[in-house]
């Protein structure tokens, strides 16, 4: 099992690094194809020219060691190698073109043997096709001019031995034919001398008349010596070059290319380790995404609450699928109320403004919601909503006689509230460690179905840590494009240390065609009529919470509905 979850996870990997660096890839490609087509046309071409040799069987030659000489395959390859000698390429090279050594000659040619045949392939590459066919059938020539010379050298040789023996042999005939006759003119032969000399004579005449057919089958061979190796097909003169071979190298660019793109992708998803996309939070923190906001443009709007500017754009409703899926998934199976910490790995991230639109969400789903601004070094909360920040968190801990309900502000949504950070103190952590937290946040969760407590980044304070312990369960932020993994993985480790639940991870800034794999393009074209009404007449935040109740309900209908 954790094979195939290996594997999986590894085609997941490559999958995104295809749709991320999609276009470096199909760049690389292009570039590649492109040197590619370059060098072809910048190379000067070359010509291939070719010619077929056969290797015949040679006459027979009894009796000598040229006796058998056997033409087959051994003999091609042998003679393939010897077409290459350096001997040969010189004389070719005097012949043909002085200006071309043996040396380059031995790089030109190309010697192949076809297999279970007697035939020779000889190729000779060069850029002056005129040069290539001559060299081509310079070098056969040649080669045969000099094995019809070593040949007629070795079988004049052999005939001067074979002469020679013959007159000896004949020398002997003679002699062994005078001794008969003397033997015969005596008044008494000795039977037995003349038995002895006639044998002899009878094998000298056989041994003279066998180095006479030796004689003639080698003044046979003499005239058939250089049919050994003949032309089966001269060469012609090429039309068409065989290199550079420009459509090939083109897809071979490209393929290089590829490569090349590919691992440069790789190596830039290995070395930028930042969170782009629910895959990569999964193989980082093995956390659930619940979520993915959409980039909100302008400084102005990041500012309010979209949800309450404009509820039906498609930031606002990829907000409300977080509420959903937080409120089934998370808030409602422990039952109300519900305390929500949201925090983020780094500043910046966007944690405030997701708690504030996560906040009108659930409020405007009929909830009863107190958002709390725990964040006591860099309290932004009162920002959302355009509330004072007099009273609030740290009022209530330094002065526990404080009311509460009296420190909670009516933000002008309907069952939405907040309790702003107040007065920044001179330690925060110190604060945050107050005995009178859990007892405060107790008294928040008795007044609201829910509420979502702000916090400073984990990882930049431990403020984070220690507001998760009185949490029911953590929402984590993080930025895509921005957040390192690492960086993530740490802060989920941090919370884990401390026992806090966490209920997901939220990918923010999320820009809208990276999110349409959660969304599918629907949303987008659905809601695009809406953005450019809106965008004539944006309204403020207390036009959007003051409208009449009627037509605020009338257009969470249409939201529903769709």
């Amino acid at each position: 099992m954790d094979t195939q979850e290996s594997e999986t996870a590894m085609a997941r990997l490559y999958l995104v690094i295809l749709q991320r660096w999609l276009w470096l890839i199909v760049l690389a490609m292009l570039l590649g194809a492109s040197i590619a087509y370059l060098l072809s046309r910048s190379s000067q071409p070359v010509y291939e020219a070719v010619t077929t040799l056969l290797v015949s069987e040679g006459q027979k030659i009894g009796g000598t060691d040229y006796d058998v000489l056997l033409m087959d395959e051994r003999l091609a390859r042998t003679y393939g190698e010897l077409l290459k000698g350096s001997l040969l390429l010189k004389q070719v090279s005097a012949q043909v073109s002085p200006s071309v050594n043996s040396d380059d000659l031995r790089k030109m040619i190309i010697v192949d043997t076809v297999r279970d045949t007697q035939l020779i392939t000889l190729r000779v590459r060069h850029t002056d096709p005129k040069l290539a066919a001559r060299i081509a059938n310079a070098i056969p020539q040649v080669f045969m001019k000099q094995n019809a010379e070593q040949q007629a050298a070795r079988l004049d040789s052999s005939k001067q031995i074979i002469k020679q023996q013959m007159q000896s042999s004949q020398a002997e005939i003679v002699s062994t034919q005078q001794s008969i006759d003397a033997e015969r003119v005596k008044a008494t032969p000795d039977p037995n001398t003349l038995a002895h000399l006639e044998t002899l004579l009878a094998q000298s005449r056989a041994a003279y008349q066998e180095l006479q057919q030796q004689y003639q089958s080698i003044q046979l061979a003499q005239t058939e010596a250089s049919q050994t190796l003949t032309v089966s097909e001269p060469a012609q003169v090429p039309q068409q070059p065989i290199l550079p071979r420009t459509p090939l190298n083109i897809v071979v660019g490209a393929l290089l290319g590829l490569m090349g793109g590919i691992a440069v992708a790789s190596l830039i998803t290995y070395v930028d380790n930042t969170i782009r996309n629910a895959d990569d939070v999964e193989r980082a923190t093995r956390q659930a995404v619940l979520g993915s906001i959409l980039r909100i443009k302008g400084k102005g709007d990041a500012q309010k609450p979209i949800l309450a500017t404009l509820p039906n754009s498609a930031a606002a409703e990829s907000y409300r699928v977080l509420s959903t899926n937080l409120e089934f998934a998370v808030l409602g199976a422990g039952g109300l109320p519900a305390l929500l910490l949201v925090t983020s790995t780094q500043p910046m991230e966007g944690k405030t403004t997701t708690l504030a639109n996560l906040g009108v969400s659930l409020a405007k789903a009929g909830q009863r919601v107190l958002l709390v601004d725990g964040d006591l070094r860099h309290p932004a909360l009162h920002k959302q909503f355009d509330l004072p920040n007099n009273v609030g968190l740290t009022s209530l801990l330094l002065h526990p006689t404080m009311d509460l309900q009296e420190s909670i502000q009516d933000t002008g949504i309907e069952r939405l509230r907040v309790l702003t950070a107040g007065p920044v103190p001179a330690n925060p952590g110190e604060v945050v460690r107050l005995a009178q937290t859990r007892a405060l946040l107790s008294q928040c969760k008795a007044l609201a179905d829910y509420v979502l407590v702000d916090s400073p980044p984990v990882l930049a304070a431990a403020d984070a840590s220690l507001l998760a312990q009185h949490a029911n369960t953590v929402l984590l932020v993080t930025e895509v494009g921005r957040t390192r993994a690492d960086a993530l993985r740490h802060a989920v480790g941090a919370l884990t240390q401390v026992g806090a639940h966490i209920a997901g991870v939220v990918l923010n800034k999320v820009v809208a065609q990276q999110n349409s794999r959660y969304y599918g393009g629907y949303d987008y074209g659905y809601y695009a009529p809406e953005r450019t009404a809106t965008k004539r007449a944006r309204p403020s935040l207390a036009q959007a919470v003051s409208k009449p109740r009627k037509k605020a309900a009338r257009a969470q209908g249409v939201e529903r509905s769709s």
